[in-house]
C-alpha cells in the first residue's frame, strides 16, 4: 500500500493544476474547471481526475498525457482517471480563468448553462480588447467547437467567444 500523505495530494494537485490548456494555453486545467480533484483511492493511491469539456474534445488525450507527464516530471506517482459524469460546464471556469480569457482575446462565457438556448444563445458579448457590446457574430463556430467567433463593430478586432456549455 502507497503511503499517501495530506501534502502529496496538495503537491499532486499543484502539479496538475498548473498544466495549461493546449487549446487555449493562457489558461490551466484548473481554470477551466477541467482537473475534477485529486484523491486517494481504496489502496491508497493518488487519482487525479479530469473531466473533458466534451466527448469529442481533441484535446482530451493530450491534457491527460500532459498531466501524467507533469506529475512525472514532479516525482509525484499517480494515475490520471477521465470522468466524464457530471458533464463539464462552462460554469466550472473560475473568475481568475475568465479573467485570463479575457486578456488573452477570448470573450469568457455569458450567463450560467442549463438554459434551452444556453450553447447557441444570441447574448451580447462584449469584445474583450475595447470592451464594446457592439459586436457580430461571424460563425456558430470559432477556433473550436466550443467557442464561438466575433467581430468587433467598434475596434473592428475579430475575436472568439467561449459559448455557455
Amino acid at each position: 500500500m502507497t503511503n499517501v500523505t495530506d501534502a502529496a495530494l496538495a503537491r499532486a494537485l499543484k502539479v496538475a493544476g498548473s498544466v495549461p490548456d493546449p487549446e487555449v494555453p493562457c489558461v490551466t486545467i484548473a481554470d477551466l474547471g477541467i482537473l475534477r480533484g485529486v484523491e486517494r483511492d481504496a489502496a491508497g493511491a493518488i487519482v487525479v481526475r479530469l473531466t473533458p469539456t466534451y466527448s469529442g474534445c481533441p484535446a482530451v488525450i493530450a491534457i491527460e498525457m500532459a498531466v501524467e507527464a507533469a506529475l512525472l516530471d514532479a516525482g509525484v506517482e499517480a494515475r490520471v482517471e477521465r470522468v466524464i459524469t457530471p458533464a463539464w460546464t462552462t460554469d466550472w471556469i473560475t473568475r481568475e480563468g475568465r479573467e485570463k480569457l479575457r486578456a488573452y482575446g477570448i470573450a469568457p462565457p455569458v450567463g450560467a448553462s442549463g438554459g434551452r438556448r444556453a450553447f447557441f444563445s444570441e447574448d451580447t458579448i462584449a469584445c474583450p480588447r475595447c470592451g464594446s457590446a457592439r459586436t457580430t457574430k461571424v460563425s456558430e463556430f470559432g477556433s473550436t467547437a466550443c467557442k464561438a467567433h466575433y467581430r468587433c463593430d467598434a475596434c473592428f478586432e475579430p475575436f472568439d467567444y467561449f459559448k455557455c456549455i
